[in-house]
């Protein structure tokens, strides 16, 4: 299956690059931690390389298992990062505007490891990977700040995953 966002969700409707709807675009953004070191001229010129797709309720906008080459932020709206496993699915996150997801694909050209399906119609800001290549070739001070923001926030969330419970800590976990 394709990997560009517009082709993975028949319902996605482009409306133009996140530059169009600045003022949106780092308003969700300046509420998240790991944007707040980001000034504003910083975040104008990330939304140039930003395209930005509208969704409509229940719509998958990342496929588990498929080839990945773009993250996306949520601008409006809501979704769920969902895990599907034997007997089920599970949610793993919820997202709120201004929250990033899909990086680890779009970073490694690795499969997406689960899907994320919207919970009412939503608008997101893409960045794929040819465009954050540009992005470092054109500024690379801004995209370097970018891939290590990426990178504090990817390691959060590893250490999260992690995270064991205190009654826990004393238990030997078998390591395969």
């Amino acid at each position: 299956m394709s990997s560009n966002f517009d082709q993975l969700s028949p319902d996605a409707q482009p409306l133009g690059t996140a530059r169009d709807f600045v003022d949106e675009f780092i308003g969700v953004l300046k509420k998240q931690r790991a944007m707040q070191h980001f000034s504003r001229q910083e975040l104008t010129l990330l939304a140039e390389y930003m395209d930005c797709f509208g969704v409509g309720r229940n719509s998958t906008v990342i496929h588990e298992g498929d080839d990945g080459d773009f993250l996306a932020i949520l601008v409006t709206g809501a979704a769920q990062i969902v895990k599907t496993r034997e007997g089920g699915a599970t949610v793993v996150r919820k997202l709120k505007p201004g929250e990033l997801f899909g990086e680890m694909s779009m970073i490694d050209g690795e499969r997406r490891v689960a899907n994320c399906i919207t919970s009412e119609p939503s608008d997101f800001a893409v960045l794929t990977h040819q465009k954050l290549n540009d992005m470092l070739a054109d500024h690379p001070r801004l995209g370097n700040k970018f891939l290590l923001m990426l990178l504090s926030l990817t390691a959060a969330r590893l250490r999260q995953a992690l995270h064991v419970e205190p009654s826990q800590q004393n238990k030997v976990i078998p390591c395969i």
